[in-house]
């Protein structure tokens, strides 16, 4: 009896194995190459790698640290700090540090709409990966960076529709923000 289960089994796991032959070597692929002939490419308004604007003429960003897109954001993946400097006997915050930890964050954009200068972008950069933490832990320099190559990459005058949504009035939006007609 034991010799017999020994060969059914025996006959059952050759049958298994010449299937799994057959499929791997005579069957046409079930996947295809990706991106075989052409790249999609996103819509306007995607939310892909996040940007900070650069001041063309300063070459700093264009960031007033109000922090408000560090409250606004539900994964709290923004971090930034500020310092006080005197300017004509006046004292304002200035941005010392701004970081955004892209493992946490869910693309929501409110940080995009909420931000009252159009400092932050998400570009439509969809393709970047990382193989550490640290690899999308994206801190001033790079987010900076990552304006320069989408600005670099965009043959049209850059304007973010998350900058001013649709549907709500003009008087509902800070001047610079009424005013703004892209980068």
């Amino acid at each position: 009896m034991g010799k017999l289960i020994e060969k059914i089994f025996l006959i059952e796991i050759l049958k298994g194995l010449a299937l799994t032959l057959k499929k791997l070597l005579f069957a046409k692929p079930v996947t295809i190459e990706c991106y075989d002939k052409v790249v999609p490419q996103p819509y306007l308004g995607f939310r892909g790698r996040h940007a900070l604007v650069r001041n063309e003429l300063t070459q700093s960003p264009i960031c007033i640290a109000c922090h408000r897109c560090e409250r606004v954001c539900p994964s709290k993946c923004i971090y930034i700090k500020t310092i006080e400097v005197e300017e004509n006997g006046k004292k304002r915050k200035k941005l010392a540090q701004y970081a955004i930890d892209a493992s946490k964050c869910v693309y929501c954009a409110y940080c995009v709409e909420v931000c009252p200068v159009n400092a932050l972008v998400l570009t439509e950069f969809y393709q970047y990966v990382g193989e550490s933490r640290e690899d999308l832990y994206f801190d001033q320099e790079k987010l900076l960076k990552n304006w320069d190559e989408f600005i670099a990459k965009t043959d049209r005058p850059y304007f973010n529709p998350f900058w001013r949504p649709k549907g709500i009035p003009d008087e509902f939006f800070p001047v610079v923000k009424r005013k703004f007609k892209g980068v």
